[in-house]
């Protein structure tokens, strides 16, 4: 992949599978689809400070998670951070949130600083960041309206989450403006290692580690989400399609 255009295509081929096989992957996908077309307009529109360096990274940005979902489609070993949100998806007691953010931890979390600076090889890595904090914005802006429509897939989200309030629990305080400075910073550090297959396994470790509390939170909230998980809808397609609604609105909003 080369263009944003081909990005798209291989974004709408991995959607329909997801909506074929009711893949709950598809979650993810279907948002970070219209993430992607929203950056292709911007970049239309000449939004950003470089534009062509712009699809620069949304290529790599994107080509990181396609490689990954291809990997796990040919049974083939992949970042560890990506292995964990893709077997969460083949069951059936993970809230539609979280799937959406086991997605968006290994995204962002890992693979956004990778992407960043393989897009600035051989450059100066500080002049990018107001390009890096526009595609933030946007990711922000998405998962945000997501949150706040939950209702729109999970009915009693909204009505028992506050019960949970005041809980140090990854689910309840995923931060995507920490999401995206933790990766800022990492990009840095990427930048300047020499040894980047390392920098990789190390970071993969420890955002493995929030997947995981993703995935198992304590013993009150898993009780919570038993009860959620009951009012969700079981249709994967229909929920993809909810959700791909929601996103549109989203951003036409932005």
């Amino acid at each position: 992949m080369k263009t944003i255009a081909e990005v798209l295509s291989r974004m709408n081929e991995i959607v329909e599978k997801c909506r074929a096989s009711e893949s709950r992957i598809g979650y993810f996908a279907i948002l970070y689809r219209q993430v992607t077309r929203r950056i292709a307009q911007g970049i239309a529109n000449k939004e950003f400070e470089d534009n062509q360096r712009m699809e620069l990274l949304d290529v790599l940005f994107a080509k990181r998670f396609i490689d990954a979902y291809e990997l796990w489609q040919a049974k083939k070993t992949t970042t560890k951070s990506w292995q964990l949100a893709f077997e969460a998806s083949e069951s059936k007691s993970h809230l539609v949130l979280q799937h959406l953010f086991l997605g968006i931890n290994a995204h962002i979390n890992l693979d956004l600083g990778i992407a960043t600076s393989e897009t600035m090889k051989g450059q100066e890595l500080s002049s990018i960041q107001n390009d890096f904090n526009k595609i933030n914005a946007i990711l922000s802006e998405l998962v945000d309206g997501v949150k706040g429509n939950i209702s729109a897939v999970s009915p009693i989200f909204g009505w028992l989450m506050p019960l949970a309030k005041g809980k140090d629990e990854m689910l309840l305080n995923f931060s995507i403006q920490l999401a995206r400075d933790g990766a800022w910073k990492y990009a840095g550090e990427y930048h300047l290692d020499p040894d980047k297959e390392f920098q990789i396994r190390d970071r993969d470790k420890n955002i493995a580690a929030l997947a995981q509390k993703l995935i198992s939170p304590g013993k009150f909230l898993s009780f919570l989400i038993k009860i959620i998980g009951f009012a969700e809808w079981k249709s994967v397609s229909r929920t993809m399609d909810q959700l791909d609604q929601v996103a549109i609105v989203t951003l036409q909003g932005e």
